[in-house]
């Protein structure tokens, strides 16, 4: 056999599937790796995550709590009243209570004793109104002391309408009593009653 034909026989014999091969891949784009997330376009920045719910507003006042401290209001401005009248006709209520008691008293004891009840009325007004505030915004301490100056106003309006004093003082005295009477009845009702304990768990919360 010559060496032309040994070289074709080799070519011949060589395996068809071991013939020509294209280039190896390049190493170009490969896929990104599970879980890798897309960077925000360009300027933009990351949504920000939800917020948690907001806290609840206050519950309206219902109208017991309304009403009620409405009624010491009224009750206030009536003393305020009063007290004017007492100072500005000093004079006709001393006579008054000369006539009308059996006991002998000087005009300047009678004098000093209705000053210095004026004056003590006059401290209670304001007092009254400080509590008034506190009551209105929810404050159960200041509804229990509307409670004790309501009971007083009606034991002041009970011995008021046995004095012998002008008959507008006595009738000042007496709507007074029924005002107290009226507050201290609506804010003691149950619905005042949830609302002032609902404020208090509110501020305990930090919420207002």
């Amino acid at each position: 056999m010559t060496a032309g034909q040994g070289g074709e026989g080799g070519r011949a014999g060589q395996d068809p599937s071991q013939g020509w091969q294209g280039p190896p891949p390049q190493q170009g784009w490969q896929a990104p790796p599970q879980g890798w997330q897309a960077p925000p376009p360009y300027g933009y920045a990351p949504a920000p995550s939800a917020q948690g719910p907001a806290p609840q507003a206050a519950p309206p006042r219902p109208d017991s709590v309304r009403f009620g401290v409405g009624a010491f209001i009224a009750n206030l401005v009536l003393g305020l009243v009063g007290a004017v009248v007492t100072f500005t006709s000093m004079d006709s209520l001393i006579d008054a209570e000369l006539a009308g008691s059996g006991v002998e008293l000087s005009e300047d004891a009678l004098q000093a004793a209705l000053l210095a009840g004026a004056i003590i009325g006059l401290l209670f007004v304001a007092l009254e109104a400080l509590f008034i505030w506190f009551a209105w915004n929810g404050r159960n301490w200041a509804r229990i002391v509307l409670f004790v100056l309501g009971a007083l106003g009606i034991i002041g309006g009970l011995s008021a309408m046995a004095q012998p004093t002008t008959g507008f003082l006595t009738a000042l005295s007496i709507c007074q009593m029924l005002l107290a009477i009226a507050g201290v009845v609506l804010l003691a009702r149950r619905e005042s009653s949830e609302w002032y304990r609902t404020m208090g768990w509110r501020r305990s919360a930090g919420l207002r």
